[in-house]
């Protein structure tokens, strides 16, 4: 059975945020093929949609490697976000669904339950999965597509902390579906311009100038198909 290429294209995206593939280290067709169980084929076509969206670059006697991406490039990624998300806000707000809200609303309840009783990886999920329905409610294909390659990147180049107030921070997520829920662009722009601004001083950096900074984690070799895969 052939391999979507999707697929392919997912698991060594994850590799490379997870840092299994470090910044600069070469991406043989061979040797990925061999991790993921799968052929060559969708491993190229795996390659060429990551160097569309930044993550790899083609260097001349090395071939494919992973992208090495500049301070001044992860600052304008967190800007990009700046813009983009308050508008997806203000998009929700005109064109939601019920059952749109009903999964925000759902989220924002479980967010909350969890942030009162201390949870930690739990609400970075949630948190992830709270902005990714957000910008599936504004009803714009290309700007979730955009919005989910940008929290890939953030999430590749920086170590986000864990909110001082996760209580306030689901109270925020909380007011922004309201301010949804009534139809009100210009308010939901509003929060979740003040939401990100807060969040922004708990981005670190992954790496600076001298050479990166992160521990990466190696990982064993993994099939494209095992059930733990994001697709």
């Amino acid at each position: 059975m052939r391999i979507p290429a999707h697929s392919v294209c997912t698991a060594i995206r994850d590799d490379i945020v997870s840092g299994v593939h470090g910044r600069g280290s070469r991406l043989t067709e061979e040797l990925l093929a061999r991790r993921y169980g799968v052929s060559r084929v969708p491993v190229r076509e795996a390659l060429r949609t990551l160097e569309a969206e930044g993550f790899v670059v083609t260097r001349r006697h090395a071939g494919a490697c992973v992208a090495e991406p500049t301070e001044q490039e992860a600052a304008d990624l967190l800007e990009t976000r700046m813009l983009l998300e308050p508008l997806g806000a203000s998009r929700a707000a005109r064109r939601h669904t019920e059952a749109h809200l009903k999964v925000l609303r759902g989220l924002v309840r479980l967010g909350q339950e969890r942030a009162r009783q201390g949870g930690g990886e739990d609400l970075r999920s949630l948190g992830g999965w709270f902005h990714e329905t957000l910008a599936q409610t504004a009803g714009s294909p290309s700007l979730a597509a955009l919005l989910t390659q940008l929290r890939h990147k953030i999430a590749w180049m920086y170590v986000v902390q864990a909110p001082a107030d996760p209580v306030g921070c689901w109270a925020e997520h909380g007011a922004i579906v309201d301010a949804v829920a009534r139809g009100d662009g210009e308010r939901a722009r509003a929060l979740m311009t003040l939401h990100i601004e807060r969040s922004a001083p708990a981005h670190r950096l992954r790496f600076a100038s001298g050479g990166e900074r992160a521990e990466r984690v190696r990982n064993p070799q993994r099939a494209v198909n095992m059930p733990s895969l994001r697709h």
